[in-house]
C-alpha cells in the first residue's frame, strides 16, 4: 500500500501534504495521527510538529488504476482512463491514440485485459466488484453490430429454412444474440458446445 509520512505545525498541516504528495483526496485515504503537536517550553524550546502516516485506501478504483497503468506503461501506451463506479459496478473507458491493439480481434483483447483486471480488483474480496471495461465506445458499438447480425441472420434461417450456425463467440456476446432474438414466434436461438468454442444455433420454428 502507497504510504507517506509527513510533519506540520498541526495535524491538519501534515495531513495536506500527504494528500497532496499522494495526489488523492481525503475520502481515498488511510490517516494515522503518529504523533499530535507539542509546545516546549514557553511555546519555544522542545516544541514537536505533528506527525502522521497517510496510506492509500485500497478501493477497488485503485486497484484497477494501478495494474492498468503499470500494463499500459509496459506496453509503451498513453491512455486516459475514466472510471466510474456505479453499486457494485465499475465502469472504466480507455481513449487515447492507436488504441485498436487494446481491442484486438473482435474485443478477444479487451476481453482478456477485462478478465485479468477482474482477477486483481477482486483478489481476497468478500464483496465482489463487476469490472467492465470498454476503449472509446467499443462495446456499444459491438452491440449493435451482433444485434444487426442477429436479425440479418434470423431472416436467413427463415427462408432456407434451415439451422443458421454461429462462429464460437463468449457469454456476453451470445447473450446479446439471444436478448436480439428473444420473443419471436418463427424462429428460436439455443447454445451449443462447449466453452470457448460454445455457439449460437438460430433455428425456424416449424
Amino acid at each position: 500500500m502507497e504510504a507517506v509520512e509527513k510533519l506540520g505545525r498541526t495535524v491538519e498541516e501534515a495531513v495536506a501534504s500527504a494528500l497532496a504528495d499522494l495526489g488523492i483526496s481525503q475520502e481515498s485515504a488511510v490517516i494515522e495521527v503518529l504523533e499530535e503537536p507539542s509546545k516546549g517550553l514557553f511555546g519555544i524550546l522542545g516544541s514537536r510538529p505533528a506527525r502522521v502516516r497517510v496510506s492509500v485506501r485500497e478501493t477497488p478504483s485503485y486497484r484497477a488504476r494501478q495494474l492498468l497503468e503499470k500494463i499500459f506503461e509496459a506496453m509503451s501506451l498513453a491512455v486516459n482512463l475514466e472510471i466510474k463506479e456505479k453499486d457494485n459496478d465499475l465502469l472504466i473507458n480507455l481513449s487515447g491514440n492507436g488504441l485498436g491493439i487494446l481491442i484486438g480481434r473482435r474485443g478477444e483483447t479487451l476481453n482478456a485485459l477485462q478478465y485479468l483486471v477482474n482477477l486483481c480488483v477482486n483478489k481476497n474480496q468478500l464483496q465482489k466488484t463487476k469490472v467492465i471495461l470498454d476503449v472509446e465506445g467499443y462495446r456499444q458499438r459491438r452491440e449493435q453490430t451482433l444485434e444487426r447480425l442477429a436479425l440479418r441472420l434470423a431472416e436467413k434461417a427463415k427462408q432456407r429454412g434451415r439451422n443458421i450456425v454461429l462462429e464460437p463467440m463468449n457469454p456476453q456476446e451470445r447473450r446479446i444474440i439471444h436478448t436480439a432474438l428473444q420473443g419471436r414466434d418463427d424462429i428460436y436461438t439455443y447454445s451449443e458446445g462447449e466453452e470457448p468454442f460454445r455457439k449460437i444455433v438460430i433455428s425456424p420454428r416449424r
